[in-house]
């Protein structure tokens, strides 16, 4: 069930998250696989030297713990990871004793609805992030369909601070009627670029250097893209800008930028991953100078 990975070199460890069982999550998501163990539901701390398995963290069935990020600054031994069916946000911490605890940190509510697969909808967090500064923490809920920004400066304890919603499952002119919605007081507007609609929910994401550029794309996997967002495989992917308030916190999409690739020459085609040549504030890892200064 290897997923994702993060690892920090001066603490020699890599910490690894898991999706699921191959033959289950290429089928298309059905609950019963959960119900039956075949998602993933742990963490695994490796020593980085050994390549080997030091200690396993279970978040519990159903979680899913997919993106995970360590906080930038090298002697940082924390950092989150975001469980996508749970839709929690989960701090992982190193203790005094050398061993890795976790707390659930952030906890997007499940709306009530009518018109969906299953009466209760999760938001889905497909994709975090940690600015460079490590002010920041980002994700995206691709089925309820906004962005998140939370000042994380006591990691303990994250304060939202900025949401946008791009798409996804919950706008006011589709099939789904939220019937209780703990956060939201009405269904919010479908999202238009450039004059052409937003199919899909905001997915994965990458942060300019200077952390006043986020740039997301809207498709997660296509078999997963067929079943809850058809239109989106139809008419391809997009890839967006939002403007980020760096300093107070703050979302705003960019009306002028947009690149469609429903129009791709081979398209329509479903854009995924985002990097910058060079680095970025999801694969850079800092290392520290352990070497005594010259005098």
């Amino acid at each position: 069930m290897g997923y994702d990975f993060w690892y920090q070199p001066l603490h020699n460890v890599m910490i690894s998250t898991e999706w699921g069982v191959p033959k289950a999550l290429t089928k298309g998501f059905k609950l019963e696989d959960v119900q039956t163990g075949k998602y993933g539901s742990h963490l695994h701390v490796w020593d980085w030297t050994s390549r080997t398995i030091q200690q396993t963290i279970d978040l519990g069935v159903g979680t899913i713990p997919l993106e995970i990020r360590f906080l930038h600054n090298p002697e940082e031994p924390q950092g989150f990871t975001g469980c996508a069916l749970s839709s929690t946000i989960v701090r992982f911490f190193k203790n005094q004793m050398s061993s890795w605890g976790s707390e659930t940190v952030i906890k997007v509510p499940n709306k009530k609805v009518e018109g969906w697969a299953l009466p209760e909808m999760p938001g889905l967090i497909t994709d975090i992030l940690i600015s460079l500064d490590d002010k920041f923490l980002y994700f995206s809920n691709w089925i309820h369909g906004d962005i998140r920004q939370y000042d994380i400066t006591d990691p303990k304890r994250p304060k939202l601070v900025g949401q946008l919603f791009i798409g996804g499952s919950i706008v006011n002119d589709g099939p789904v009627k939220v019937i209780q919605d703990s956060e939201l007081s009405g269904q919010p507007e479908p999202c238009y670029v450039k004059g052409k609609r937003v199919e899909g929910g905001p997915q994965m994401i990458q942060l300019s250097l200077d952390g006043k550029r986020l740039y997301v794309t809207t498709s997660l996997y296509s078999v997963w893209d067929n079943q809850f967002y058809p239109d989106l495989s139809k008419k391809g992917a997009m890839l967006l800008q939002v403007d980020v308030d760096s300093v107070n916190g703050g979302l705003k999409l960019n009306p002028d930028f947009c690149v469609d690739f429903g129009e791709e020459p081979d398209g329509p085609a479903l854009a995924h991953e985002v990097r910058y040549p060079g680095g970025d504030c999801s694969s850079d890892i800092w290392l520290v100078d352990t070497k005594p200064a010259k005098l």
